[in-house]
Formats: structure tokens, C-alpha cells, sequence
């Protein structure tokens, strides 16, 4: 893959501070208005110190009642603690602009037609406009997407920015890697709505990142690099418990590089610091279980009510089933290979072992080795992974960073003429996914490409608004995206000062 981009203008920082800007410009265009089950969490959290969410019984179906201590979803809380952070910076202007709207509706009782041709869509919006919740619900999944989401993704962005950078020693290539990571992956599709599987991918990459380095030499790593990379694994594990996957292959991938100094037992201290932070995290998990359900080892599931999935071994967690562990990489619906046809470039097995293929070191590969294969059949024993059918890829998606290296190194070694249209045929794939989101109907993740090319482009939010018969009939795609284009390229060609390169700089001091 020859690339021959003029960056010697920009400093790596520059590029960085560009590249971050870009991506959570676009991620914030493709704003879906999803209300998912961590969202509730985060609003009780803000508005009543607690985890209760009992006001919202009724409007999800992940929200159980547990008698004498109250409603609360079924899955940890990681995703919900982060965002509540973004949402309570902006509830006072999520206030207004909710009381403002409901003081506008008095003596109004029914809800506009929300056009769906899903039945619960269609409920959970009456329910939520008899409640007064619509507008607080969409406000609230805007803040927690822009403001996290979109912001945590275009970081993990900068983040495989720099460690491709050290591999391949070019800023061209990097930043081309980069962007396919960025917009060609299931990193796209999942941003554009609170998603703790893609929290924790982006956690596994930055502590696996603290860890790696490659830009220096491991013995001048700082010790505190450490205890944030352990805190960072630790809470994969509170986002969701496959975590306990992530949290494995590290601490592994960890102890081999410690053994090149010879001795594990001369490393205590990193050891120690990685597991500090990591306990740490887990801590949390444990408080909250015991704060919520009065035992601190048993997960939601064990308390939520018996579902479909849920007679399968321990709540839905059975041995690993080969057609699962299939479905996960070719359904239609939410299939690794089938949401991200980048990914096949995985299959091609010099990538993994020829030094002039892969880009990465052996220790490197033996990490990406036991996170997929261990969270392939983490997800293929879990039972409620066959439900992606209605919402898209989401369990694996934090093997997406790692194997990426695999892929960035099979796209070097491909000649131009082949792997250019392979990259541009990917971003506009994932591109069609995250536009039109829909995997339900039809073929599936084909369909999104099916519908764009017949109907041209589309933005999650808008859609949305068209559909409550919201959206201004001056109000265009088209526009919107011509607007995002000329802010990028202002992007790209403004000089900044140099106070901002601050940010970019901090990752270096680590």
C-alpha cells in the first residue's frame, strides 16, 4: 500500500489535535437518538444520587423490580456512571429547555404520530410523551453521545494514530490507518449512541496502550502509566462482565513484557500498580451489586426475571455454541465479517506470523490471539448475544482495535491498486450502516447499503425528527454534511496556537 500524503507541515501533535476534531465532528453528525437501558442509570444518578430507577418502570424492558429495594437494569453500571458526568454539566440547560416544551404542550393530550413500523417504538413513545420524558430522554442521549461517546472515540482515534505512527514510522500512513479505523470499522456505527461495549473497547486499547508504548523503551515507562492501565482494564469489567476477558489478556499480555526483564518478581511494582488500579475499578462493581442488591458478587442477572435465554446454563451463560460462535462473525444482522467486510483481511493468516506483513510484535500478536479467540467464546456462551439481531454488531466489538492491527498490516502489504479501493469500498459501507442503523429488516446490514444508494443519504437524528414530523422542510442531509466538510477542511488548514497542543502532548509524558 503506497501512500503519498504532504503532511510535513504538521507536527505529530498537530495532526493529533486535527485528527481528534474531525472525528467527534462526524461522529456527532451521525447522533442516533437510541434511549438505552444505561441511559436511565445516569439520569437517577444526576437527579437523585442513586441507581434506582423505579420512575422509569415500564418504558424499557431491561428495568426490573426487586421487591424492598427498587428498579434497576439489567447489566453493570460502567457505562452509566460516565455518563452521567456529560449529563450533569448540562442539566440545568436540559431543565429549561424540558419545561419550557412541557409549558408549551398544556392542555395538549395527544402525542404527535411517531411514524415506526415497530409497534414498542411506537409505545415507548406515547408512554414517554404521557410522562413528560420525550424531550428529557432525547436531550439527555445527545449530551451523553456528543459529550462522551463521540469524544472517548475520536480519542481512541489520536490513540491508534500514535501506535501506528511507532510501527510504521510514517505520519501518511498512519493517519490513513487511523481514519479506516475510525470510519471503517464498527467503531462508527456503535458511536452514534451510549454503548458500553464500545466503552470497553476503547479502555482495553488505551490501557493496552499504556502498557505497550512502542515509542519508548519499556524500562522508561513511568510507573504511574501502570496503575492507569490497570484501572482502565479494571473498568472494562464494570462496563460488563466479559470485561473479565479483556481484564485477562492484558494482565497476560503485561506479564510478558515484564519477563523481558528477566525476573516477573524485579517487576513487583508495576505489578502491583496494574493491580491496584484494576482493584480499584472492581471495587466499584462490587459496591454497586452490594448497594443495589445486597449481595456483592452476584450480578444483575442473577436477580433480573427469567427471560427467553435465561433457563440456558446460569442466567443465559452456557458453554460456548458453535453456531453462536458463527453468528457473531457472518449473520447478516450483526456479524463481525458481514457489518465490517474490512475485517476479512483478519483471515489472511501471513498477517499473523510473516514480519513483513504484521506490523506489530510477537508479544503484541499473543495478546490480539487471546482477546479475540477468549471473547469470540466469551460471547458465544452467552446466550443473549443471539438478541443483536434487532440492534447490530455490539459483543464483540471490543476485539475490533486489536485485530485492526492485523488488518493494518495485511492493507501495507497489499499493492495500491488493490488496497485503496478496498478502503474506500469499507468507509462506504460503515458509512451506510451508521447512516440508516436500521439491521432488523430485510438482508440485514445490507439493507443499509440497499436504502442509501436507492434514497440517498441520511443522518440518524434527522430521520428521527422527519418521523415525529419535526424536521424543517428546509433542513437537508446534504447540507448539513456540505457544512461538516467545510469545518474539516478549516480544520485541517488553520494554524493553532501552540496552548493547544498541550492536550496531544500529555500522552508522551505517560
Amino acid at each position: 500500500m503506497t501512500i503519498s500524503l504532504s503532511l510535513d507541515r504538521y507536527s505529530n501533535k498537530s495532526i493529533a489535535i486535527r485528527l481528534f476534531m474531525t472525528c467527534w465532528l462526524i461522529y456527532c453528525l451521525h447522533f442516533a437518538t437510541n434511549t438505552v437501558r444505561e441511559i436511565y442509570p445516569a439520569l437517577s444518578l444526576v437527579d437523585h444520587f442513586s441507581f434506582d430507577v423505579s420512575e422509569y418502570l415500564g418504558l424499557h424492558a431491561d428495568i426490573f423490580e426487586l421487591p424492598g429495594r427498587g428498579a434497576f437494569i439489567n447489566n453493570n453500571p460502567g457505562a452509566s456512571i460516565l455518563a452521567a458526568l456529560p449529563y450533569r454539566l448540562s442539566k440545568p440547560m436540559v431543565d429549561r429547555v424540558t419545561a419550557r416544551v412541557l409549558a408549551s404542550r398544556q392542555g395538549v393530550t395527544q402525542p404527535p404520530e411517531y411514524e415506526s413500523i415497530y409497534p414498542l417504538a411506537r409505545e415507548f413513545y406515547q408512554k414517554a410523551y404521557a410522562k413528560g420524558l420525550d424531550v428529557k430522554f432525547g436531550l439527555a442521549a445527545g449530551v451523553m453521545q456528543t459529550l462522551l461517546m463521540a469524544p472517548i472515540s475520536a480519542g481512541s482515534v489520536v490513540v491508534m494514530f500514535f501506535l501506528l505512527l511507532a510501527c510504521t514510522k510514517s505520519k501518511a500512513k498512519a493517519l490513513v490507518l487511523s481514519l479506516l479505523y475510525a470510519f471503517a470499522t464498527p467503531v462508527f456505527f456503535r458511536t452514534g449512541q451510549l454503548n458500553h461495549n464500545l466503552l470497553q473497547s476503547h479502555f482495553a486499547l488505551f490501557s493496552f496502550a499504556l502498557l505497550w508504548q512502542p515509542w519508548r523503551d519499556r524500562r522508561n515507562i513511568r510507573k504511574g502509566a501502570y496503575f492507569l492501565a490497570g484501572l482502565l482494564a479494571g473498568w472494562t469489567v464494570v462496563l460488563d462482565y466479559s470485561g473479565i476477558i479483556l481484564l485477562g489478556a492484558i494482565g497476560i499480555y503485561l506479564l510478558l513484557r515484564l519477563r523481558d526483564t528477566g525476573s516477573i518478581l524485579k517487576s513487583k511494582q508495576e505489578l502491583a500498580l496494574f493491580g491496584l488500579g484494576a482493584v480499584l475499578s472492581l471495587s466499584v462493581l462490587v459496591g454497586y451489586q452490594w448497594l443495589a442488591f445486597g449481595h456483592p458478587l452476584y450480578p444483575a442477572q442473577h436477580y433480573m426475571p427469567s427471560t427467553q435465554y435465561s433457563g440456558y446454563g446460569y442466567q443465559g451463560m452456557d458453554w460456548p455454541q458453535v453456531d453462536l460462535l458463527l453468528e457473531n462473525l457472518i449473520n447478516p444482522r450483526y456479524g463481525l465479517l458481514i457489518s465490517a467486510p474490512i475485517f476479512i483481511l483478519a483471515i489472511y493468516l501471513p498477517g499473523w506470523y510473516n514480519p513483513r506483513v504484521r506490523i506489530i510484535g510477537r508479544k503484541e500478536i499473543i495478546l490480539v490471539l487471546i482477546l479475540t479467540l477468549g471473547l469470540f467464546l466469551f460471547t458465544a456462551a452467552n446466550q443473549y448475544s443471539r438478541m443483536q439481531f434487532n440492534s447490530g454488531i455490539r459483543h464483540v466489538v471490543p476485539v475490533v482495535p486489536f485485530l485492526f492491527f492485523i488488518i493494518a498490516g495485511v492493507l501495507l502489504a497489499m499493492p495500491r491498486w488493490l488496497s485503496v479501493p478496498v478502503g474506500v469500498l469499507s468507509l462506504g459501507w460503515s458509512w451506510c450502516l451508521a447512516m440508516y442503523r436500521d439491521v432488523e429488516q430485510g438482508r440485514g446490514v445490507v439493507e443499509s447499503v440497499l436504502f442509501v444508494l436507492r434514497e440517498g443519504v441520511v443522518l440518524p437524528w434527522m430521520t428521527t425528527l422527519d418521523h415525529l414530523h419535526l424536521k424543517p422542510v428546509w433542513l437537508s442531509a446534504w447540507w448539513v454534511i456540505g457544512l461538516a466538510l467545510v469545518l474539516i477542511a478549516l480544520i485541517w488548514a488553520i494554524r493553532f496556537p501552540d496552548s493547544w497542543k498541550l492536550g496531544a502532548h500529555k500522552l508522551e509524558e505517560l
